[in-house]
């Protein structure tokens, strides 16, 4: 089958075969005709069969008859990153050489100048990352009721990157008379649910089984002893013929960095890309490595999806991914358009768990390399004297063999003050007498140091004075007061007594009553004096605060009294 059978037009089939192809894949041929028969399309396919051509190419058809209205574009195709949105645009220029469609790329990481003048002009195609389209959208910079076509690509990345809720409320803002067509390499229940609510009555192309690798890559697991020794391991089988160039993902963005350094230090030409890379570097990397520049490419799982690079030889997972969809998207960088290519995965003691999950997921067993790990050094050869003190401590990897005996050296006398803990030798190695040396050497550093009591005797007496120098000044000021009041008491009982014969002259009454009023401030005059000769200070009705103080004269000064003064006086007791 050719792609003339598949009902393309002439200027199409011209640019299809003008960039090299002449026969369609699974997914397209299965594709393309539903797609103009305008029904609703889920393609699921491995990754690099060509799924971007059997959208791209039936759209062209579609949308050669009709125009473009200002901020109101006719299609929509939503991609999870950037990278891949900018792929696609390139294939919609590379096919439609000979068509006059219009073209305008949404995406994040760049000035929107650029893209709100195409809008203004009006697009046939719409690619957008969903970030960046809503914002538009809530800007009111853009209109969706005009779109006829959806097209949501990668929906299991959709996923992963947790765009779904965007795009149901994208769906919601397009016309319910629409084509839609959604492609994924795997079909997770949400993505079935997804296609569920917004396509109507779909037609499944399933041209593999869902999350199923391609046969033309080669893959292999190498067991590495530890994640340090990946290095070693990835140099030795980056200096194999067959490795022309190559991927590398990791699983952080700090092991990218850091891998990329360790590389261009031992002389590779590489490259490193990730999510914290603004989007103009993204580009730039690709092109150099697209180019030849730059044959080694550190990724993280930013370049995992979609990227359509031709002649990639080798993928590396130097890190087992953590999700199992995401192998298979990682592996098919390579083995593109028909060709052949290789995948290794470094599998460390604790990925284990991550490398079942993948074969569970792919439901193939991935053969393993035998002598892949480094094989460790051959130890120095151990004397007789050496031999009894070796015996009996376990060897632990390389770092055994730069292992010396050190004898026990006697203490220093810069830091006897410090403590110190002491190894009891063991009796089977080490001769009685020696034990009762060492053992008598600890005792002088232990009798040595005093308590800390003994080496600050300023702080004996200050706990011994001060409590019983406040008892002494506090306890008649207790005891002074209770005495005093009953005494004053008793005369103010008596007073009712003797006003019953005044009763009978009411204008003597009144004097005789204010009297023993009077005598009353008078006695508590006396008894308010007493008190300042304790001198207890907590008693002070004013508990600290600041009075104002009169502006008479006392000490001879003709003037008012100094503010600053009184601020100081009065903030003391």
């Amino acid at each position: 089958m050719s792609f003339a059978d598949l009902g393309l037009s002439d200027e199409l089939l011209k640019a299809v075969t003008d960039s090299g192809y002449t026969e369609p894949t699974p997914i397209q041929a299965g594709a393309i005709p539903s797609v103009l028969m305008m029904r609703d399309i889920i393609g699921i396919a491995q990754t690099g069969t060509g799924k971007t051509a059997s959208f791209v190419l039936p759209m062209i058809d579609i949308l050669a008859h009709g125009r473009s209205r200002a901020r109101m574009p006719r299609s929509l195709i939503l991609e999870p990153t950037r990278e891949l949105a900018a792929q696609v645009a390139e294939n919609f220029e590379k096919y439609g050489v000979n068509s006059n469609l219009s073209m305008a790329l949404l995406i994040g990481g760049v000035s929107m100048g650029d893209q709100l003048a195409a809008l203004e002009k009006g697009v046939d195609v719409l690619i957008a990352t969903p970030g960046r389209l809503m914002d538009l959208f809530g800007r009111g910079k853009i209109m969706l009721n005009g779109c006829s076509l959806l097209v949501i690509d990668e929906a299991d990345r959709m996923l992963d990157m947790g765009f779904i809720p965007d795009i149901e409320e994208i769906c919601t803002k397009l016309p319910k008379q629409r084509q839609t067509l959604l492609f994924s390499a795997t079909m997770p229940p949400p993505i079935k649910k997804l296609a569920d609510k917004f396509l109507t009555n779909p037609k499944t192309i399933e041209v593999s089984r869902p999350a199923s690798t391609n046969l033309n890559i080669k893959q292999y697991l190498v067991p590495v002893p530890s994640q340090t020794a990946k290095r070693d391991t990835l140099r030795r089988i980056l200096a194999q013929e067959e490795v022309t160039n190559a991927i590398i993902f990791c699983n952080r963005k700090t092991t990218v960095r850091d891998l990329n350094k360790v590389l261009k230090q031992a002389g590779y030409k590489s490259g490193e890309i990730h999510g914290d890379m603004e989007q103009p570097q993204r580009l730039a990397e690709l092109e150099l490595f697209k180019s030849g520049a730059v044959t080694i490419l550190v990724a993280s799982d930013v370049a995992a999806r979609g990227l359509d690079i031709k002649g990639v030889s080798t993928v590396f997972n130097y890190d087992a991914p953590w999700h199992p969809d995401d192998y298979v998207h990682r592996i098919g960088r390579t083995g593109r358009a028909g060709a052949t290519g290789t995948a290794y995965t470094f599998v460390a003691p604790d990925d284990a768990e991550n490398i079942v999950n993948i074969e569970k997921l792919t439901g193939q067993t991935i053969e393993r390399l035998k002598g892949a790990e480094p094989k460790a050094a051959a130890a120095p050869a151990v004397t007789e004297d050496e031999g009894a003190a070796r015996r009996a401590r376990p060897r632990r990897g390389a770092r055994a063999e730069t292992f010396t005996p050190v004898p026990v050296a006697a203490p220093v006398a810069e830091e006897s003050d410090r403590p110190r803990t002491r190894r009891v030798p063991r009796a089977d190695t080490v001769a009685p007498a020696i034990v009762a040396e060492v053992l008598a050497a600890t005792e002088p550093v232990a009798a040595a140091k005093r308590p800390r009591w003994e080496r600050t005797p300023i702080d004996e007496p200050v706990p011994a004075v001060v409590p019983a120098a406040r008892l002494r000044v506090e306890s008649p000021a207790a005891v002074e007061p209770v005495q005093v009041e009953p005494a004053y008491v008793e005369p103010v009982r008596a007073a009712p007594a003797r006003s019953e014969p005044v009763r009978s002259q009411p204008a003597r009454s009144e004097p005789v009553r204010s009297e023993p009023a009077r005598s009353e401030p008078v006695r508590s005059e006396a008894a308010k004096v007493e008190p300042p000769r304790t001198e207890r200070i907590p008693a002070d009705p004013s508990r600290g605060r600041r009075e104002p103080v009169a502006d008479a004269p006392a000490d001879g000064w003709n003037g008012p009294f100094p503010s600053f003064l009184n601020a100081v006086i009065g903030g003391y007791e």
